[in-house]
């Protein structure tokens, strides 16, 4: 089954370079493959649940890692 998830890493930061911790993120999601928009108040990202569900704790892991104070997560099935 395909699912579709949406994540924000916080503090959010104005101007200039994504924070540290969204370029963590990101760059998980990248090395795992998945289909990815990022953008300046999030990232959604596409994929076979299996591997975006794995992939999506170490989303948590890095942004955390990377100095996100909170992230918010929506995970729902990408047909309906």
């Amino acid at each position: 089954m395909r699912l579709e998830a949406e994540f924000t890493s916080e503090p959010f930061v104005g101007g200039g370079e994504p924070p540290a911790h969204a370029r963590a993120a990101l760059r998980v999601v990248e090395a795992a493959g998945l289909t990815c928009e990022f953008g300046p108040l999030g990232t959604s990202v596409t994929g076979e649940d299996r591997a975006l569900i794995g992939t999506l704790a170490d989303v948590l892991a890095a942004a955390f890692e990377g100095g996100a104070t909170r992230v918010t997560m929506q995970v729902q099935r990408a047909d309906g």
